[in-house]
C-alpha cells in the first residue's frame, strides 16, 4: 500500500514456471504490494501449481487458452473486484524488472498520472538487453506511424510492464477489445481518446529462452493490427468513424 491505496500486481501467465517464483519474490520485496494475481492461461507446465502455494497470491487458471489479451481481461476484472486502486501489470517471465514497481505506483498514488509504462528504449537499453535487432527496428518504425496517428509522444507503444490507476482502469471499455495481443494497442488508444497522459520510465529489459516473445508471423499481424487501430482513432478524431471501441466503459460505475 502506498499513500493509503491498495497496490495489486498483476501477471498474465503462460508457460512461466521457470520464472515465475524469482520474479513473484522480487515483487514482494518492493515492500508496498498488497497482492499478486497470477493467471494461468491454460499453459501446459507447473504455473498454476507453483502460484497456489506463492504467498499474498490469487492464483486462477483459464480451462482453456483465450490469449494475451483475455488473461488481461481477467487480470484487471478480478483486480478491481478485489479493492485494487493501483495496478500494475508485471509478465512472471522476468524479462521486466519488479524493480520499477516503487517509481511507477508513486506517480500514479500522487496523482500526477493515471498510468504509466516502463520504456524499453528510453535510455537505448534495448539492444544491450538482447532485443533482437529486427524487433528493434520494427518497434521504432511501428511507434513513429503510432505516435503520428494518435497524436502522442511516447517512445514505445510494446511495452507489457504497465501501471494504472482504478479509475481510469474502469473508464476504458476494455472488455470489447481483442482477446489477442493487439489488446494492449487498444487499451493505449482508448487512453489517449480519454485525454490522458501517458509517464513513462526508462526499464531495463532481459532476453534470454525463458523469456515469452512471440514468432516473426505472429509480430507481423501484430503490427498491421496496431496501424489499423491508429488508424480507426484518426478517423474517429475527424468524425468519420465511431468504433465502440472509444465507447466510455460501464465499468466506471465501479470506481
Amino acid at each position: 500500500m502506498l499513500h493509503g491505496k491498495k497496490i495489486i500486481v498483476v501477471m498474465p501467465a503462460f508457460n512461466a514456471a521457470a520464472t515465475l517464483e524469482r520474479t513473484h519474490a522480487e515483487v514482494l520485496a518492493q515492500g508496498m504490494v498488497d497482492e499478486v494475481i497470477v493467471v494461468d492461461d491454460a499453459g501446459h507446465d507447473e504455473t498454476f501449481a507453483i502460484a497456489q502455494h506463492l504467498p499474498r497470491t490469487v492464483a486462477l487458471r483459464h480451462p482453456t487458452n483465450r490469449g494475451y489479451g483475455g488473461n488481461q481481461k481477467t487480470c484487471y476484472r478480478e483486480a478491481l473486484d478485489r479493492g485494487a486502486d493501483i495496478v500494475i501489470m508485471v509478465h512472471p517471465d522476468y524479462q521486466y524488472t519488479p524493480l520499477l514497481i516503487p517509481a511507477m505506483a508513486s506517480l500514479l498514488a500522487s496523482g500526477l498520472y493515471q498510468c504509466a509504462f516502463g520504456s524499453r528504449i528510453l535510455g537505448g537499453g534495448a539492444l544491450r538487453g538482447g532485443m533482437p535487432p529486427w524487433k528493434y527496428v520494427a518497434n521504432r518504425g511501428l511507434t513513429a506511424v503510432q505516435n503520428l496517428l494518435l497524436g502522442a509522444k511516447l517512445s514505445e507503444y510494446h511495452t507489457g510492464y504497465r501501471a494504472f490507476s482504478r479509475e481510469l482502469l474502469s473508464s476504458i471499455p476494455y472488455e470489447h477489445n481483442s482477446d489477442d495481443f493487439v489488446f494492449d494497442a487498444e487499451v493505449i488508444a482508448q487512453i489517449l481518446w480519454q485525454g490522458h497522459d501517458i509517464a513513462e520510465l526508462t526499464c531495463p529489459t532481459k532476453y534470454f529462452p525463458e523469456a515469452s516473445s512471440i514468432n516473426f508471423r505472429r509480430s507481423v499481424v501484430y503490427g498491421l493490427g496496431c496501424l489499423r487501430i491508429a488508424a480507426a482513432f484518426r478517423l474517429a478524431r475527424w468524425g468519420l468513424l465511431e468504433p465502440r471501441l472509444f465507447a466510455r466503459s460501464a465499468a466506471g460505475q465501479r470506481v
